[in-house]
């Protein structure tokens, strides 16, 4: 069915506006008229451009102003651990993501917050669900209630044209820099015994 909708849109409706406008263009006799259709014509093709990726162009622009503010990994204090804290690729082996606050175990509260700016579906078939919203991950010693460290990042879903591909999405920063993973990574490092 978007195979459908993506011809529809990218095919069909492009050719019916060009032929309708150069239909009216020749039937029309004064400059006015002339200008208004292709005024007209012009400011129909620019709305399709704008559902076909307008959106998600704005919506990346807001991404990475937002980004640019408070985007990233903040590291407030490291704890060193015992080699036995950590699994053969390095990293920590007491994480346990379905365990919600208590993720890293009793001695750390884990808190994801997610804020959506804008998230819906949009009335006509031809766009995508879009989405746009902050991930908020914060670590937190129980102890001193001392927050540890924090992750924040933006995200854009979809936004753009319906079709067979796969809905678009644009991240800031990108995933390489700032994850959940990236924090633990840099929070949590190994102790050395020093050897005599």
């Amino acid at each position: 069915m978007s195979f459908l909708v993506a011809v529809f849109y990218w095919v069909v409706v492009p050719i019916l506006v060009f032929r309708i406008a150069r239909w009216l263009f020749r039937r029309v006799t004064t400059p006015f008229q002339k200008r208004a259709v292709v005024a007209l014509s012009a400011a129909v093709f620019l709305g399709l451009l704008w559902i076909a990726a307008g959106e998600k162009w704005w919506l990346d622009y807001q991404v990475r102003e937002l980004c640019a503010k408070d985007g990233g990994v903040k590291v407030y204090e490291t704890v060193k651990l015992p080699p036995e804290k950590f699994n053969k690729y390095g990293q920590i082996n007491f994480y346990k993501p379905t365990q919600g606050e208590n993720r890293l175990g009793a001695e750390y509260i884990y808190k994801w917050d997610i804020h959506y700016y804008i998230r819906y579906k949009p009335a006509v078939i031809v766009a995508q669900e879009t989405s746009m919203r902050r991930d908020h991950i914060k670590i937190t010693r129980k102890s001193d209630m001392k927050l540890m460290g924090e992750v924040v990042m933006y995200n854009r879903g979809g936004g753009g044209l319906a079709g067979p591909w796969a809905l678009s999405s644009y991240h800031c920063p990108d995933r390489l820099e700032a994850t959940e993973g990236i924090l633990m990574n840099r929070m949590f490092t190994k102790f050395e015994e020093e050897k005599k």
